[in-house]
């Protein structure tokens, strides 16, 4: 904040200085002074395959800028391109630079094409959070460009377009980007691949700046195709590194200064003399932020200084020169390799990341450059999706008290329930649970059955009795964290039975294709619920996109967002499909949001045999430590692990700690059970349920009425906020999925043969199929949606369909229906 403040204190004295008025230094679209956005210059219609996301990898920083390209007007295969860049550029939340490209003379560009590229462009603000620089026509004043050394009809045409920016967009931002002047007028007495044909006569008298009847390197490279302030809100240049095409042979290491000489417009001109430099004159001189298009070229083919060299002792000049030039704002870095007519056709390279060394030496001097990298913008992949499908489920600010009553109330409800269990186990023995050596433990498959209702009821958002209790009551003392530990108990229980029927080997073997069948489906769930959303009168949107509510870390400024969980998946029928298309699918990079945690179950298993192999030698204890640690390391360092959908909502690193509980328990049930009934067992759970219910209690009790506690105030919020917030495995979530586990294990054990008799029939059966019940509960939401008139406000139409579809599911898992190929 303090450096935000001097930076626009700087800004604001340096326009004073040069009398600029200092509104421009409020303009939010532009990095502070002397830390300019950086990133590469990757679409150049060269067949570069690299998308952004992909130099983010393999750069091992997020750029913040990212330059594109598209013809002008918008044709059909433009559109669609720029979709397609946006999204991937909003993926790593970096600044587009979209370069405008005219592809027919500037005299017929008409407001209509300016209006169509708008539209696209505030597509682009209001879905994926863009911001976007539109760089009209660059290189304008170049003789190889189509468009170039046409001032009037430049100018004209820019200001078109400029004026329906500035209207139909909220950020979009315009550049007017020439080439640096040194060589110019560029051969114009040849019309080089310019449009001018018998027009260049009247052009070279617009050019003749210095009214000697000719236009030469003593005329004015830049000024005669400015359009205007009130249309040009940054201002860039070309200062590309040419070397050999540049009277040398051979590459060479650019000299020390070359770069400032270039700023200082003092490189290359026979006479550089009484010239103005082109910041002084256009980025101090009107108060714009400067974009710097920049490159240092390499020729393979010829013999001189290594690459590396060449290039870094070029990006070095680039990288230092921002801190005596405040007003660059970005950098963009030609990230291609390609033919160049400058040196006689040969294929040249731009890059800078295409080999480790240059790669590293990059990253390095970027990390110490003082340079703005990313995120800019809020990343608005899947990811990011899915993260708001988890925040659009959390209460506001405003109901966060509710929140935390309903965890009091269900707290104080089970501790009385453990009493009472407690109680009716001393009186009434008949009704205990007679089969505590069964290797598949029905008191576990009616609690996940019970578990795996509730997720289905939450995900179909509507009002009713049943998602009442399931959202309020118990999805606020539990949720999917219990769900994976019971998954967890389940496989640690059945492992050691299956090991001495089948050897540890050949139950791994099983284990790893259990795994692998979870995978195989989760490809198919994901893939059928986009085909299905093509049908006609199908609305797949309930489920492949996300509407955020407001709660997320954009708070209301996000609300009415919409997230496309499915960005990149039309893709995937293309032909040859391109491989990031692929590759997001086979991450479970895309997929309904009610499906997510789906990814987390195949990590899981694919982990379960190794885990195994060191609790069954007794070392669980390892095991726990290990879980632990990844799991504090986590909170503190907010790590993403793998690029899968569900480690936006359920990072492994946080989550996997359930799971590894989950099978220490189940490996060692006899053990825990026998210690839980035994007298020290009993005092230890009875203190423990006991005394959290009663501190959460008395928590209440000092925040709702002032009772007298020793809890700072404030400490009720606070908790809600930093302990028990849903979806977030906090601490508090912890303590209450142990709450409930003893709770629930006391009750059961003590109250079973009269819960089994009420609702064993029907919760037993889907808590013993419970990821068939939720891999199939998909397509359930997915109907609900399209049922006509539904009111999902409507409780008697809530109530109707809840009671049809627990039904169905049910009679599902009653016939088996598809047990054969989804898993149980």
């Amino acid at each position: 904040m303090t450096r935000r403040l001097l930076g626009t204190l700087l800004l604001a004295l340096l326009a004073a200085l040069v009398g600029v008025p200092a509104a421009a230094a409020d303009d939010p679209v532009r990095p502070e002074p002397g830390a300019p956005w950086f990133g590469p210059g990757l679409d150049s219609g060269t067949g570069e395959e690299r998308t952004p996301e992909q130099y983010a990898d393999g750069l091992g920083l997020d750029p913040s800028l990212v330059t594109i390209h598209v013809g002008y007007p918008l044709a059909e295969d433009d559109v669609s391109h720029l979709e397609d860049e946006t999204r991937r550029i909003a993926a790593i939340g970096a600044v587009v630079v979209l370069d405008v490209e005219p592809e027919v003379p500037l005299a017929d560009l008409t407001r209509d094409d300016a209006t169509t590229l708008a539209a696209h462009v505030a597509e682009a603000e209001t879905e994926l959070d863009s911001q976007v620089l539109v760089r009209f026509a660059p290189e304008m004043n170049g003789s190889w460009r189509a468009w170039g050394q046409q001032p009037t009809a430049y100018t004209r045409a820019f200001r078109d377009l400029a004026d329906v920016l500035h209207t139909h967009t909220e950020r979009a931002r315009t550049v007017w980007s020439p080439v640096y002047g040194s060589g110019y007028p560029f051969t114009l007495d040849q019309g080089a691949d310019s449009d001018l044909g018998d027009e260049i006569d009247r052009v070279a008298d617009e050019l003749d700046t210095s009214g000697d009847g000719q236009v030469t390197e003593a005329d004015d490279p830049y000024g005669p195709y400015y359009p205007g302030d009130g249309a040009v809100d940054w201002v860039g240049l070309y200062l590309y590194r040419l070397g050999q095409s540049q009277g040398v042979e051979g590459n060479t290491v650019p000299d020390a200064d070359e770069y400032e000489r270039r700023l200082a417009e003092d490189w290359g001109y026979a006479d550089p003399a009484g010239r103005d430099s082109f910041y002084d004159r256009f980025a101090a001189g009107h108060g714009k932020p400067m974009l710097v298009e920049t490159g240092a070229l390499y020729d393979p083919s010829v013999e001189g200084a290594a690459e590396l060299d060449l290039k870094r002792a070029w990006w070095r000049q680039v990288l230092a020169a921002t801190s005596s030039h405040p007003l660059i704002g970005g950098i963009s870095w030609l990230e291609v390799e390609r033919v160049e007519p400058e040196v006689d056709d040969r294929p040249v390279d731009w890059r800078a990341t295409h080999t480790g060394a240059l790669t590293r030496a990059l990253r390095a001097d970027l990390r110490s450059a003082g340079v703005t990298l990313g995120p800019v913008t809020e990343r608005l992949d899947q990811d990011a999706g899915n993260a708001a499908t988890a925040q659009g489920r959390l209460p506001g600010a405003d109901d966060a008290g509710d929140e935390m009553g309903w965890i009091v109330f269900c707290a104080a409800l089970l501790a009385i329930a453990f009493v009472v269990a407690g109680a009716v186990g001393r009186w009434v023995p008949s009704w205990r649970y007679p089969h505590e050596r069964d290797p598949r433990d029905q008191r576990l498959d009616l609690f996940r059955g019970w578990i795996i209702l509730t997720v289905v009821l939450t995900h179909t958002e509507l009002a009713s009795p049943y998602s009442y209790v399931s959202l309020n009551a118990i999805g606020a003392i539990t949720g999917a964290e219990m769900f994976v530990l019971l998954s967890g108990i389940v496989l640690g229980m059945i492992y050691e039975p299956t090991v001495r029927k089948l050897g540890e080997k050949a139950t791994a073997v099983v284990m790893l294709k259990r795994a692998r069948k979870q995978y195989l489906v989760a490809l198919v769930v994901v893939l059928l619920v986009f085909v299905i959303g093509l049908l006609p009168l199908v609305d797949a949107t309930v489920i492949t996109t996300f509407t955020d509510r407001g709660t997320g870390q954009g708070g209301q400024a996000d609300a009415g967002r919409v997230y496309d969980l499915y960005a990149n998946a039309h893709h995937l029928f293309d032909y040859p499909p391109p491989w990031y298309a692929v590759e997001q699918l086979l991450l479970l990079q895309m997929g309904p949001w009610v499906f997510n945690i789906m990814g987390l179950f195949v990590v899981l298993s694919l982990a379960l045999p190794l885990l195994m192999w060191f609790i069954r030698r007794r070392m669980w204890w390892l095991v726990l430590a290990v879980s632990w640690a990844l799991f504090v390391l986590q909170a503190r360092y907010d790590w993403t692990v793998l690029p899968s959908q569900f480690e936006a909502v359920f990072p492994i690193l946080t989550w996997q700690i359930a799971f590894t509980h989950g099978l220490v328990i189940g490996y060692y049930r006899t053990r825990l059970t026998g210690w839980l009934t035994s007298l020290p067992g009993r005092i230890a759970c009875t203190v423990f349920v006991l005394g959290y219910a009663g501190a959460l209690v008395w928590l209440w009790a000092a925040h709702a009425h002032g009772v007298p506690s020793p809890f700072e105030p404030g400490t009720y919020d606070y908790l809600y906020a930093h302990a028990y917030t849903r979806v977030f495995l906090q601490p508090g979530r912890l303590l209450d999925l142990a709450l409930v586990i003893v709770v629930a294990y006391a009750v059961l054990t003590a109250l079973w043969k009269p819960v089994n008799a009420a609702v064993g029939w029907f919760w037993t059966p889907l808590g013993a199929a419970s990821l068939y019940v939720f891999v199939v509960h998909v397509f359930f939401v997915l109907a609900i949606a399209n049922i006509p008139g539904l009111d999902r406000d409507s409780v008697w139409q809530g109530t109707v369909i809840h009671t049809a579809e627990i039904l169905l599911i049910w009679l599902m898992v009653r016939k088996k229906f598809l047990f054969s190929v989804i898993p149980r």
